[in-house]
């Protein structure tokens, strides 16, 4: 039986809770500013923390810590307390969205007081604790092979084809990388399908957009889960998704995708597009398309529709 300290119970770790708890006899301690979310964690069966101190005073030596916690200031901060709380030998895992070089700087700073740094980019969202967490981990071996029996109960059951549900990528940072390109990719595939099923809203044809998903789920070559997932949309918002607001934020990943892409002068040009069509769904591209227009009535005469008054 291993024991891990939990930092952060929103939805990915509370869920992440819940299904260790579930799904093993691994001792949770979890702690969260939130008390209500910690009440939550203890009827799951973890022990109930007040506070960082008190997480690391229920853990038995040598620890580990995850931190679940929203990525920049919020991450960087909980390990600075953490720093001073753990002791030689402890080790400290971020499974947030953190960009893989604060990984690195992060675990060069704890190198002096013996403490390890693990990284493990987590995709599974909200659908995780009933199907796992596909895990891309990176850090010291010594490290991760003490948090492989945690690793093991949050990933999907190993698949023979595939393999297990988590991988050691490689050193602190790796884990980390590979999530990033994993959001990049997530990026172009989910503009794909929302250009394919805009045109659909606009055919000719009266068209059901969640029977076309379903349907593109049996055997069609752009079956996945987000294809699944787009069924399950239009099925509860409707075919014409009237109730959604079209604004689309992202959580930095896609940028970081295309810093290390010129960084490696790697063209990414479908991931680029997906990410700057993020940026005009927030009405950031209305200046640009009034200069589009202004331009078009300079050189061509062409005519301009012009804005109603305020």
């Amino acid at each position: 039986m291993a024991s891990i300290g939990f930092v952060g119970l929103g939805r990915m770790g509370g869920n992440m809770v819940a299904r260790i708890k579930r799904d093993s006899d691994h001792e949770v301690v979890a702690f969260d500013f939130d008390k209500a979310a910690v009440k939550k964690a203890v009827e799951h069966g973890a022990i109930g923390a007040s506070s960082l101190a008190d997480l690391v005073k229920k853990l038995p030596a040598p620890r580990l810590v995850w931190i679940m916690v929203p990525a920049g200031d919020p991450t960087q901060q909980t390990i600075d307390k953490l720093e001073k709380l753990l002791e030689k030998g402890d080790t400290i895992i971020d499974g947030g969205n953190s960009k893989w070089t604060d990984d690195k700087a992060r675990a060069a700073a704890l190198k002096p007081s013996g403490i390890s740094y693990v990284d493990v980019g987590t995709s599974g969202g909200v659908w995780g604790l009933e199907v796992g967490y596909c895990m891309m981990v990176g850090g010291p071996k010594t490290a991760v092979k003490r948090l492989s029996p945690i690793l093991d109960v949050l990933a999907p059951k190993p698949d023979e084809e595939h393999g297990p549900g988590w991988q050691h990528m490689g050193p602190v940072g790796a884990g980390h990388y590979v999530k990033m390109v994993h959001n990049g990719i997530e990026y172009g595939l989910m503009q794909a399908y929302a250009e394919g099923f805009d045109l659909f809203d606009k055919s000719e044809y009266d068209l059901d957009n969640a029977k076309i998903a379903h349907l593109w789920m049996q055997g069609s070559v752009v079956r996945s889960w987000l294809c699944e997932l787009a069924a399950r949309a239009f099925e509860q918002e409707g075919n014409d998704l009237a109730s959604l607001d079209g604004f689309t934020a992202d959580s930095g990943e896609g940028r970081w995708t295309l810093e290390d892409a010129m960084d490696k002068d790697v063209p990414t040009p479908v991931i680029t597009a997906s990410l700057h069509a993020r940026f005009y769904s927030r009405g950031n591209g209305d200046f640009t398309h009034r200069m589009l227009s202004a331009l078009r009535a300079q050189f061509g005469g062409h005519a301009t529709v012009k804005a109603a008054k305020k």
